[in-house]
């Protein structure tokens, strides 16, 4: 019984130190790529805010696609400068405030990365929305540059004002009866 009970504890032992090792793996620090990545999304954040559409475009590479909510997709860095200086310059009429939550989750495999987190849109310190997004960035010549980012909000989209049918048109009084 006795021998039994030493292995019980052997194996009590070895699960708990695989555990505390996988604890240190999670705990790793994160990697250069990773820092990065993330460093990407603040510059993102920043210049977006900042009311700088061109540094926003230059995050993007040449044959990039952005996936906006509501509309078509928008090919290539030109096209996305274009986007985002209506897109910029309506917020900051707006007043609205972008704000990424810096908590998020990236992952990287050889050139390619992505991250995914939480945002949330103010207007004089009021939460207008909140959502979510997701980024895949490149690394070329030792940069990271978005080739796919998209977002969503969490709530549904407003609904559109009720389309009206046109007015029936009048319809002409029935001819009289002929007279005798």
């Amino acid at each position: 019984m006795n021998r039994f009970g030493n292995l019980s504890w052997l194996a009590v032992g070895i699960v708990a130190f695989a555990g505390a090792m996988a604890g240190l793996a999670q705990a790793a620090p994160a990697s250069a790529d990773e820092v990065a990545i993330r460093a990407q999304t603040t510059s993102w954040e920043k210049a977006y805010n900042g009311g700088d559409a061109k540094s926003v475009a230059a995050l993007y590479a040449e044959d990039a696609l952005l996936l906006p909510p509501g509309v078509s997709g928008v090919n290539g860095r030109a096209a996305i400068l274009a986007f985002f200086t209506k897109d910029v310059a309506n917020s900051k009429a707006a007043g609205a405030v972008f704000a990424l939550n810096p908590k998020t989750d990236v992952g990287v495999s050889g050139n390619m990365g992505w991250e995914s987190g939480t945002y949330k849109v103010t207007v004089k310190g009021a939460v207008v929305e909140t959502g979510k997004f997701l980024s895949v960035s490149r690394k070329k010549d030792g940069k990271w540059l978005y080739i796919r980012d998209t977002w969503n909000a969490d709530a549904p989209p407003a609904p559109s004002a009720p389309v009206t049918a046109p007015p029936a048109p009048a319809t002409p009084p029935a001819p009289a009866a002929p007279k005798k």
